[in-house]
């Protein structure tokens, strides 16, 4: 595939959404804003279209299912864009098996998650990521992807 600027620069990326996320448009809109999941991914594929990559996302509720896609991403992934919600402030778990990939990823979240309640202010994720994005809505997850990928093309071998 051929990704912009002509190259040949071809990565897949997953894209790994954790608790209530999947409540999106619905839950807390004046927190979250009004789109659905399903829309975000739909603006992520378009925005993976533009960029060369294919990305896949999955969305749990279960701490050890994300986890198992973190650890199968190895197989087929370059690089992980993860929303982990609350896990991101509890999960060393989370944090274990990111860091144990050792793949390249991304922290993203919808809210300023330090303009919140203090007890979202520590992210256990933060330490093993390459980058933090929060605070931009949607924008958030788009600019995540897009940092991603820029990392992962200077760093191409």
């Amino acid at each position: 595939m051929t990704g912009i600027h002509g190259s040949n620069f071809y990565a897949s990326v997953l894209v790994l959404h954790g608790p209530n996320l999947n409540l999106l448009g619905q839950r807390e809109p004046g927190v979250y804003g009004s789109q659905s999941l399903e829309e975000i991914n739909s603006l992520l594929a378009a925005e993976a279209v533009r960029l060369g990559v294919k990305v896949t996302p999955f969305q749990s509720n279960h701490e050890g299912v994300l986890i198992d896609n973190i650890h199968a991403a190895t197989k087929q992934h370059q690089g992980i864009v993860i929303n982990a919600g609350a896990y991101t402030h509890t999960s060393v778990a989370i944090r274990d098996a990111i860091a144990g990939v050792n793949l390249p990823a991304v922290e993203v979240h919808l809210s300023n998650i330090y303009r919140r309640e203090d007890f979202r202010h520590n992210s256990y994720i933060a330490p093993v990521v390459i980058g933090q994005i929060s605070g931009f809505g949607v924008q958030s997850y788009i600019l995540g992807l897009q940092a991603l990928v820029h990392y992962l093309r200077k760093n191409e071998t």
